[in-house]
């Protein structure tokens, strides 16, 4: 387990619908002992099972504006118009204080951010869907959007593959369980 003053992050960044969480599932799974998944603040709407403090942090934009006011936020976002995402300093302090590294579930602008802020200290992982198709029946099998956002997803989906350059590592997402090894070996070498 890291020491208090290791303060490396790990973070994974993708489309909508690459994958993204199901391989930070599995990570949580295999490396909980070393990892914490850090809890976003959103101004969306909670769906389905999720629940507020364990998914996201639940907030009104009034609320998410005081924590930004207050340079409460490492990183934050809009990522759709209105609705806000971003990592709060307190998350990632109460992550550091456990002794354990934080594991990051953020888009593609919020990631790149807190690389340039972070630097060395960040392992920056993108998470490639095996083609636009392949994302769009994703989006479409996972049922909670309209064809109307996945339509504007794939849009964002588009734009955001062109960054994925500027990240440590790109790992394409044809399957969950290679993928998710990948993952595992490249966030094991960088914590040691």
């Amino acid at each position: 387990m890291p020491d208090t003053a290791s303060h490396k992050i790990i973070i994974l960044a993708a489309p909508s619908g690459a994958g993204k969480t199901s391989i930070k599932t599995k990570l949580m799974e295999k490396m909980g002992d070393h990892l914490s998944f850090s809890i976003s603040a959103t101004t969306r709407a909670i769906r389905g099972n999720e629940k507020d403090g364990v998914d996201y942090f639940y907030m009104d934009e009034a609320a998410f504006q005081s924590i930004i006011h207050a340079d409460g936020f490492i990183e934050h976002e809009m990522v759709y118009p209105g609705l806000y995402y971003g990592t709060t300093k307190a998350e990632m302090d109460r992550i550091w204080g456990e002794g354990k590294y934080p594991l990051l579930d953020i888009d593609v602008k919020g990631a790149l951010n807190v690389k340039k802020k972070f630097g060395k200290d960040v392992l920056a992982i993108f998470i490639d869907p095996p083609s636009l198709d392949v994302l769009r029946e994703r989006l479409q099998k996972r049922g909670t959007d309209t064809e109307e956002q996945i339509a504007m997803r794939v849009r964002k989906a588009e734009y955001e593959l062109d960054f994925r350059s500027q990240f440590d590592h790109c790992v394409v997402n044809h399957d969950l369980h290679s993928a998710t090894a990948e993952v595992m070996e490249l966030v094991k070498s960088f914590i040691g």
